[in-house]
């Protein structure tokens, strides 16, 4: 299968990009995720290998931070089952996972941040679901196309 594109947002605040460069290896889970299109994209479509956009999402300005790659495609979120945790769901059932996550290696922290009103001026990335209107969804799929363009962009802006 060919490799696949996805773009992951994540609140700064709570898990940065810079986090993922601290964690062991640079490698962590993606858990948390309590939407169910997106936990279905994380449960069927994220393949390891598959490209990653980090978008740091309620930051000022939201940006794309970097690159990661999907090291390990998606399995049940354990925190689901963790009393007590912030992601503890008690409707969910270990034999009929709800929630699901993927692991995630940091690739590339980007020297100059892409912000989106930036982003919103390059017309390669005119239909990136990122940039349309009301787009909220933290886990989304980028074409190649607009892979290759925020690359781009970012080996410019360093």
């Amino acid at each position: 299968m060919a490799r696949r594109y996805w773009l992951l947002k994540s609140e700064p605040t709570v898990f940065s990009i810079q986090d993922l460069a601290k964690a062991k290896g640079q490698t962590t889970c993606w858990e948390g995720v309590r939407n169910y299109q997106a936990r279905n994209l994380l449960r069927d479509e994220l393949q390891a290998g598959d490209g990653v956009i980090f978008h740091h999402s309620n930051a000022k300005p939201p940006h794309i931070a970097g690159t990661a790659v999907v090291a390990r495609a998606g399995y049940p979120d354990a925190y689901a089952w963790k009393k007590g945790h912030k992601y503890f769901d008690p409707k969910t059932d270990k034999s009929d996972p709800t929630w699901f996550m993927v692991d995630v290696k940091l690739e590339r922290i980007f020297d100059t941040p892409l912000s989106l009103d930036f982003l919103k001026t390059v017309p390669a990335l005119t239909n990136m679901m990122l940039l349309q209107r009301g787009s909220r969804l933290s886990v989304q799929p980028v074409t190649p196309k607009e892979w290759k363009a925020v690359l781009r962009l970012a080996d410019k802006t360093s």
